[in-house]
C-alpha cells in the first residue's frame, strides 16, 4: 500500500480581492468597466503574494529579476510547507528518499529542491525530481510520480508544489485573457508525504489522464522577455465540459464505483465557472465541491498547488473507507485524476 500521511501548505502574505483592484489593477487597466466585471465575477475574496502590486510593481521587470526574486522567496515558503508536512507524517527530513518538486514559475540552477534538501537536512543521497511547467495540474502526475518511486522503493517521499505567480504581473494590455489571469492567480506552497506499507493515510489507488490537443491554444503559459505570460480562453470550461463525465467514469468504473460513491471531491477550482461545470457534468450536490469553493474564495488559483490545498481540506472530512477523487486541469488541455481511499 501506498500512502499520503501528511500535507501542510505556507503562503505569503495575504492580500484583499477588492483592495488588489481599488489599489492597483484599476489604474493598470484604466478603469476598464469589462476587467472590473471580470474582477468582481471570481468568487475570490483574499489572495497571498511575494509581491503586492500596490507596493511594488514587477510588470516591466525581466525574466532574470523574476527568477531571482523567486529563488529568495520560494526557498523559506517551501522550507515551511515540507517542514510542517513532514511533522503532520511524524518524520524527519533524513527519511525521504524521494523528494520531488513541481513549479511553472520559476526555474534555478541549482534548483530549489537542491536547495531545499540541503536546508531541510535530507540526506545528500536523496533521490530529486524536478517537474517544471506543466502548468495547474502538475500535481497529480507529480503525485503519481512519487507515489511509483515509494512503491518501488519502499521508502518516503514528499512532493512540493511551489507556484508563485505573482511574480508575473505583466504590462498592461486590453486582453481579456490577460485580465482573467490577474485576477485569478495567488502563490502557495503545498507539499504532501507519501510513504509505503499499512497505516492511516489516503491509499494511492489509481490514476488517470487525458489531453486534447485540438485545444491546446486555449491554455498557454509562454515565457517572455518580461516573465511569463498566461493565455487563457473563455472556451476553457465548454471544452472541460466534453469530456469531464467520461473522464471521471474512466478513473472509478475499473474500481466498481460510480460517482455517487465518491465521497471526496478535490477539484482544482481553476475558476469558478469550472466547478460549476464539474458539478453540472457530474450532477454533484451542492456541497460536494464545498472545499474547492472555499480554497478559490480563501487562495484564489495558486496553479499546481491549489489541488494539494483542497485535498489537504477534503482529507479532514472523510472516514476510513471513503473513497476520493482529486482532479486537476491544464495545458494541452489536460485533465488529470487520482482515486484515493482513506485507511487506517
Amino acid at each position: 500500500m501506498t500512502r499520503v500521511t501528511g500535507a501542510a501548505h505556507a503562503v505569503p502574505g495575504a492580500m484583499s480581492q477588492q483592495g488588489l483592484w481599488d489599489g492597483f489593477f484599476r489604474e493598470h487597466y484604466l478603469g476598464d468597466e469589462r476587467a472590473r466585471r471580470i474582477w468582481a465575477s471570481t468568487g475570490i475574496e483574499t489572495r497571498h503574494g511575494v509581491v503586492d502590486p500596490r507596493l511594488e510593481d514587477v510588470s516591466t521587470w525581466g525574466t532574470g529579476d523574476r527568477m531571482r526574486r523567486f529563488v529568495s522567496e520560494a526557498m523559506p515558503l517551501g522550507k515551511d510547507a515540507v517542514g510542517s508536512a513532514l511533522a503532520t507524517a511524524g518524520l524527519s527530513a533524513e527519511d525521504v528518499g524521494l523528494f520531488g518538486v513541481a513549479s511553472c514559475t520559476g526555474y534555478a540552477t541549482p534548483g530549489v529542491d537542491i536547495l531545499l534538501a540541503r536546508d531541510l537536512g535530507m540526506r545528500d543521497d536523496v533521490q530529486r525530481l524536478h517537474i517544471g511547467h506543466m502548468g495547474c495540474y502538475a500535481a497529480i502526475p507529480a503525485l503519481g510520480a512519487v507515489a511509483d518511486f515509494v512503491t518501488a522503493r519502499g521508502r518516503p517521499a514528499v512532493l512540493l508544489c511551489v507556484e508563485l505567480t505573482s511574480l508575473h504581473v505583466q504590462p498592461a494590455r486590453a486582453d481579456v485573457e490577460q485580465v482573467v489571469a490577474h485576477s485569478l492567480f495567488s502563490d502557495a506552497a503545498a507539499a504532501v508525504v507519501v510513504e509505503p506499507g499499512d497505516g492511516p493515510g489516503l491509499e494511492m489507488v489509481d490514476m488517470v489522464a487525458i489531453t486534447d490537443p485540438s485545444t491546446a491554444d486555449l491554455m498557454t503559459w509562454d515565457v517572455t522577455d518580461l516573465g511569463f505570460a498566461m493565455g487563457l480562453s473563455p472556451k476553457v470550461p465548454d471544452v472541460l465540459a466534453t469530456h469531464v463525465e467520461g473522464f471521471v467514469t474512466r478513473l472509478i468504473e475499473p474500481h466498481g464505483l460510480a460517482v455517487g460513491d465518491i465521497t471526496g471531491w478535490a477539484v482544482h477550482p481553476g475558476g469558478r465557472r469550472i466547478l460549476e461545470v464539474v458539478e453540472e457534468r457530474l450532477e454533484l450536490d451542492s456541497a460536494a465541491l464545498a472545499s474547492s469553493y472555499s480554497t478559490l474564495r480563501d487562495f484564489g488559483n495558486c496553479s499546481s498547488a491549489t489541488v494539494l490545498l483542497v485535498l489537504e481540506s477534503v482529507r479532514r472530512e472523510l472516514s476510513v473507507g471513503d473513497w476520493c477523487v482529486a482532479m486537476a486541469f491544464g495545458p494541452g488541455l489536460t485533465l488529470y485524476a487520482a482515486l484515493l481511499r482513506a485507511v487506517a
